[in-house]
Formats: structure tokens, sequence, C-alpha cells
């Protein structure tokens, strides 16, 4: 076997249509758990089949990302270690999906990145989706727009990109990127903006436009009512808090001018920035609370009503 294959241990091999490949490895760049409370959601409305499993043992630091000991009457019952799993499921309209589910690896990523790329080859996988979310300086009022990298212009531009030359660390998205790129698999990242003020907290509606951006580059729909239900809360949770400060307000409405403005003159959200300070100013409310000052906010209001 090789270094590849010796990572995991198949379990299934169901017979699948062209699937499609969604990954959201926890604990990279995921501002308000966007892409996991995506998986998350999709886990719960569809059946799936596990068809490979990973070996944590290798893949993982424990001392980082340590089993669950379960208790009952101060007996220990059980011990839960991670799971690193490929799942398969299918969509609404029976369209075969393969789910990468679980932790990011802390070792092997280039041997993980093989393993994946052997596997998306032996299932047929037609495109690969990774899901992620950022922090950003958006308004909560305002859908969460996306953002996509992918392995051609074509392909990006479905969604939108964010222009310019841009360096960041690296995630396993991106290792599992280049291998299947090497094997003509086309591979794309979608992105959500998250208001900056929350991305500590769980925002779902960055989970649901995500799921909606898979939709777009893949054709693949489910039906995840409770996740609308749960960004409709968090919306109706931080208009409550906002509306009970002008200052919160006020930056509330810059961020909205700031981000209704994106598409226009360069000059525009700089002229709306400095329209939304003077209005605060001259009507009394002070200098504007910072993205971070409204993020404390928003999390001890949480708390109060915990």
């Amino acid at each position: 076997m090789d270094a590849a294959s010796d990572l995991y241990e198949l379990r299934a091999r169901p017979d699948l249509d062209s699937p499609v490949l969604v990954m959201a490895p926890e604990g990279w760049i995921d501002a308000g758990l966007g892409g996991a409370g995506a998986v998350a959601a999709m886990l719960e409305v569809l059946e799936t089949e596990v068809v490979a499993s990973f070996d944590v043992d290798r893949l993982l630091d424990f001392r980082s990302r340590r089993p669950v000991s379960h208790m009952l009457d101060g007996v220990y019952t059980d011990l839960v270690w991670p799971k690193l799993e490929l799942l398969a499921a299918h969509d609404l309209d029976g369209r075969a999906m393969l789910i990468l589910a679980g932790p990011e690896p802390d070792h092997q990523w280039r041997a993980f990145a093989d393993a994946v790329g052997e596997l998306a080859t032996m299932f047929g996988v037609r495109l690969a989706v990774g899901l992620g979310a950022f922090p950003a300086g958006v308004p909560h009022t305002r859908t969460p727009r996306l953002a996509a990298t992918a392995t051609t212009a074509e392909l990006a531009n479905q969604l939108g990109v964010v222009s310019g030359t841009v360096e960041v660390p690296a995630g396993i998205l991106a290792a599992i990127e280049r291998r299947l790129t090497g094997l003509d698999i086309p591979t794309i990242a979608i992105w959500a903006r998250v208001p900056h003020y929350a991305s500590s907290m769980p925002y779902p509606g960055a989970s649901l436009q995500l799921l909606d951006g898979l939709t777009t580059v893949s054709g693949i729909r489910l039906d995840t009512p409770e996740l609308a239900a749960a960004a409709a809360a968090t919306k109706e949770h931080l208009e409550e808090l906002t509306a009970n400060s002008l200052q919160h307000t006020a930056l509330v409405r810059q961020l909205e001018a700031q981000v209704d403005a994106e598409g226009g003159e360069a000059g525009a959200a700089a002229a709306d920035r400095a329209a939304g300070q003077t209005e605060a100013t001259e009507a009394g409310w002070g200098t504007l609370p910072t993205g971070d000052e409204l993020a404390a906010e928003v999390e001890r209001f949480l708390q109060q009503g915990e």
C-alpha cells in the first residue's frame, strides 16, 4: 500500500454518478462557523454512508484535539475519538455527493491531499467545493456576500472574487486543491463574508449563503429549514442589540452604505464612510464604536440571554 492509501480504510464503494466533493475542515479560517455550520446542516438532513475513514492516530495531534471522556455517576462509560471521514449522500434531486467531514489534519498534509485525490479519482468526482467564511466590514442587515477562489477564472467568476494579489497562510483546502488540479478535477472554495463584530459567534446566515453558493456552482440542492430559522433568529438578536444603542446603529448604517457602494466609483465608499462619521458626530452620538467594541457588546448581550 502506498503512503496515501495507508492513511484511510475504504469502508464502502457505492455506485455514485459523478459526485460533487464538499469540504469544510474544522479548525481553519471559518468566521462565525460558516463552513462548519453548512456541513452540520447538510448532515442533519441527508442520509449518509461512510465510504472511507482516515487514520486519525497519524493525522491528528490529540493534545490539541482531545477525545471526549463520558462519565455517569463517576464511572467512565465511553471515550469518543475525533473522526475524519468521507461520507456519501444524495441531494433532493438525487445528485451524488461526497462530504469530507472532520477536523483539519495536524500532520502529513501532502499525503492526506494525495489520499483525498485518490478517493476523488476512485469515485469519479466531477467538482470539488470547499466552504469557509472570513470576517469583513459588512453589516448583519445585508445578506452575506460570497467570494470564490478556484482553479480557473471561469469557475471563480460564477460567485465573484476578492480582486488583487492576496497572500495568506494556507489551510488544508489549498493542499487538496493543488492535488486535485494535478488530477484535472476542477476545484472552487466558496467564502462568506461575516460581520467582523459577529465573527466569534455562530453566524448561520453565512452557512445558509454558502449552501446557496454550492447550489450555484454545482447544482446540489438541499432543504435546510432549521438553518434558515437560526439565521433569522440570529439577525433578530443582533437587531435587538444594535437598536438599543445610537452608536451601534450608526456603525451599522455606515457599513450598509459602504457595502451598498461597492461596485461604484472608488471614492463612493470613502465618502459614505466620512459622511457616516460626520452624521454621528453632529447628532451628538460621539465617536463610532470599533468592530472589536461592538463584538464585545454582542458577546455580553448573548451571555445575558442565556
